[in-house]
């Protein structure tokens, strides 16, 4: 079920959408957008309708704030408004569409479908984890690459996925991938909220982009409350034993360890890239690295190039 977050102090409104979404969506109410920052970057919801008041200086700067996120950024938003003075304000405000309080009844379904629908056509998002995808990654490395930031990029994948899905099945499965999408997000959104990004490749893969400082210990805290949580995904004897049986790639039973993540990392610190490919095949084969390695780990790219350690 896909979820909005609803942002009003005004009960009647709130009364009125949520009587008209909650059998099709599942809403969440808050009062202030502040109170509902923690569920926006924890769940990432299908779209968030929000009361929107000229005097209400503190509501548009988080909302834009959020909005300059390139995580949040294609997040739809529909704004709710009753005074005429805010559509000459519209382009200070990051929001897609806007219903006046007087329509709600005959109009909101019909906006909040439209909403959604416009998102999921023009908005490239993992409709899984509703994290961004590759074009959105490769747009963030690029860009980044042509500012000459310095910044670091993590690939994570998941290591015996595939026994596991085949054993349990694709729902359980899906099950680890969002809950790994999940744990990424908010642990590289606790210690990095600003100028951090997340992304989902496709299946077990994902990136994150953070600064250098903050990236190993992200990775660590991205190890331990995965590691923390995996066995829950597995059935008590399965739980008990500390493995698995299931089929390998080539169609022989065997036996295979627990869930683990690895993590391959390189900056733009040890060496120069042209080009988000070369970005993207350092850390592979970083994560490649990890993966030699029993367990969850990281590492770290330390090799640097010729024209970078000459500087």
């Amino acid at each position: 079920m896909k979820t909005i977050v609803i942002v009003s102090s005004d009960v009647v409104a709130t009364n009125i959408a949520d009587k008209l979404l909650s059998a099709t969506f599942r809403t969440v109410i808050f009062p202030a957008l502040p109170s509902a920052l923690d569920y926006i970057y924890n769940a990432i919801p299908n779209l968030i309708i929000i009361d929107i008041r000229p005097d209400d200086h503190t509501t548009i700067t988080v909302l834009n704030n959020l909005k300059e996120d390139p995580m949040f950024s294609q997040l739809p938003t529909l704004g709710m408004i009753m005074d005429p003075s805010m559509i000459n304000r519209w382009n200070a405000i990051y929001v897609e569409d806007y219903i006046w309080k007087k329509d709600l009844e005959e109009e909101l379904v019909a906006r909040v479908n439209l909403a959604i629908l416009r998102s999921e056509r023009n908005v490239e998002i993992n409709p899984l984890t509703r994290l961004p995808g590759n074009i959105s990654i490769n747009r963030q490395i690029e860009e980044r690459l042509a500012r000459q930031d310095n910044f670091a990029f993590a690939y994570a994948d998941l290591d015996h996925f595939k026994p596991y899905n085949d054993k349990y099945g694709f729902s359980r499965g899906d099950d680890v991938i969002k809950i790994t999408g999940r744990i990424i997000l908010n642990m590289v959104k606790n210690i990095q909220p600003q100028q951090s990004f997340i992304g989902h490749i496709g299946g077990d893969d994902f990136i994150y982009i953070m600064d250098i400082a903050n990236v190993e210990k992200a990775s660590q805290e991205i190890i331990r409350a995965f590691d923390d949580i995996i066995l829950t995904f597995y059935d008590p004897e399965d739980r008990n034993k500390g493995c698995i049986e299931s089929i390998d790639r080539q169609g022989v039973f065997r036996i295979f360890p627990i869930i683990g993540i690895s993590i391959g990392i390189t900056d733009t610190r040890a060496r120069q890239f042209s080009h988000y490919g070369e970005l993207t095949e350092k850390a592979s084969e970083m994560k490649k690295f990890a993966k030699q390695v029993k367990g969850s780990v990281y590492r770290v790219d330390q090799r640097t190039s010729r024209l970078v350690a000459a500087q």
